[in-house]
């Protein structure tokens, strides 16, 4: 832990498409991560924790960003520059049906005439991506783009235009059959089927340009079903997933890959890292594990096997979130959790 007097900085990761039990939701994690920015006073946190379909809670102390520029982040190749305001444009899919595109345009209109955000550009791709979705063994989701290509170009123009920090991007996702896996996760116990393909289609935008991205897909409303968990209602409520990640990438930082200037954040700021007991196996954790504490919460559960042990990384394993944010509290009151408790050991003569 870095211990100059620079904000008490905390990551808080929750990979997506593993169905984390806390966080494998859209927005399920956000409750966590609210109370984590009331501990910490600079929170780094990543658009599977903070999108809740049409439902976002704004923190002023959080900084919103992409998973794979939070591996280059914790990697220390990029630093993070804060940002109080950025201009967006918005990249629709040619594959998304007339009525849906409208939905998503709405959306966007409203978000600029209700949360004042600057929409300045959007742009429709020349061809329709074409995205797949594929789900592992283990039960966690990935995806394939068909057609990459069509993206970077459509990102690309939008980008020459110069009045655009952040791209938010809408893609034409396979409508979800009401088999099995679905109903599932719907109630509330199943694995995310499109997250891990959203990662696919940021971390292509990011690693390209360098610059903040998130992903909405567009699906078509399921059928109304009255035994939906709460967990997975903020999915239900609309046409669209987009508010959040417009309201998100509005203050979303930069990425820097030069020196950094006074003021920009760089992995050595970072204080701790928390994440799913086992989900120790990402690049952001690895890299940080050689220099910063890691709290690993137990009853995060997800379908990853990736545990701190089994990959010979130190970290403090906690209970519970709410632990979590004991141990975060007393860090940053220069308090070793240890001498909370009863046992305190006496000094030897």
């Amino acid at each position: 832990m870095d211990q100059t007097a620079h904000p008490f900085t905390v990551l808080l990761l929750i990979p997506t498409g593993i169905g984390a039990a806390i966080g494998g939701y859209a927005g399920d994690g956000l409750p966590v991560a609210r109370a984590m920015a009331q501990v910490a006073e600079c929170l780094i946190t990543h658009p599977n924790v903070l999108n809740g379909a049409q439902l976002y809670w704004p923190l002023a102390n959080a900084l919103y960003v992409e998973g794979y520029g939070l591996d280059q982040f914790a990697a220390g190749q990029w630093s993070l520059r804060p940002r109080r305001h950025n201009r967006l444009g918005l990249l629709l899919d040619q594959g998304i049906e007339t009525e849906l595109m409208w939905r998503q345009l709405q959306a966007a209109s409203a978000c600029q005439a209700t949360l004042g955000l600057t929409i300045s550009a959007h742009e429709v791709t020349d061809a329709p991506v074409e995205v797949q979705l594929q789900m592992a063994t283990s039960g966690a989701t990935w995806g394939r783009v068909v057609n990459p290509d069509t993206l970077l170009r459509g990102a690309e123009k939008l980008l020459r235009r110069g009045d655009v920090d952040a791209l938010a991007v809408v893609t034409r996702f396979p409508d979800l059959s009401c088999g099995a896996a679905l109903t599932a996760y719907r109630h509330g116990h199943g694995v995310d089927p499109v997250a891990g393909a959203e990662a696919v289609i940021s971390h292509l935008i990011v690693r390209e340009f360098q610059i903040p991205c998130a992903h909405a897909p567009a699906l078509s409303p399921l059928p109304l079903d009255p035994q939906i968990s709460a967990r997975a209602a903020a999915e239900e409520l609309g046409y669209t997933f987009l508010p959040s990640v417009l309201v998100g990438l509005s203050r979303a930082p930069q990425f820097v890959s030069g020196p950094p200037q006074s003021g920009d954040i760089t992995a050595a700021h970072v204080d701790a890292v928390v994440v799913p007991a086992g989900a120790c196996g990402g690049p952001a954790v690895i890299h940080l594990s050689q220099s910063t504490p890691i709290l690993s919460v137990r009853d995060n559960v997800t379908r990853m096997e990736a545990s701190a042990p089994a990959l010979g990384i130190p970290t403090l394993e906690v209970g519970s979130y709410l632990e979590a944010l004991g141990v975060l509290a007393a860090w940053r009151a220069g308090v070793n959790p240890l001498t909370l408790g009863s046992g305190v050991p006496s000094l030897g003569r």
